[in-house]
């Protein structure tokens, strides 16, 4: 490829045509991301659960490590909650929805 040629990545990329800048992609992934890591929170309680009730009839220890499976969990999904919640309070200070485009 020579050095004078310039790519664009929306003649290469068809979902490129969608954003008119990085601040689009930016909120995109952001709004994914809280979503995903909401669902691995809710998933991670679910299996903490599980272990809870099937390890801790026959193995304390593993029951244990079920409790403080449940506990990172529960933990992380307030994490994100509380995260979800001061980007919406930026936000609203300098009066723009960070999370919309």
């Amino acid at each position: 490829m020579n050095n004078s040629e310039t790519v664009n990545i929306a003649d290469l990329i068809s979902p490129g045509k969608n954003f008119d800048n990085i601040g689009q992609v930016v909120t995109i992934v952001v709004n994914n991301a809280f979503v995903l890591a909401a669902f691995l929170a809710f998933i991670f309680i679910l299996i903490a659960g599980f272990g809870i009730l099937v390890g801790g009839a026959g193995d304390p220890k593993k029951a244990e490590q079920s409790k403080q499976m449940a506990t990172y969990a529960v933990i992380g999904f307030l994490v994100i909650i509380f995260s979800f919640w001061i980007v919406q309070l930026i936000g609203s200070l300098i009066g723009r929805n960070i999370l919309e485009f």
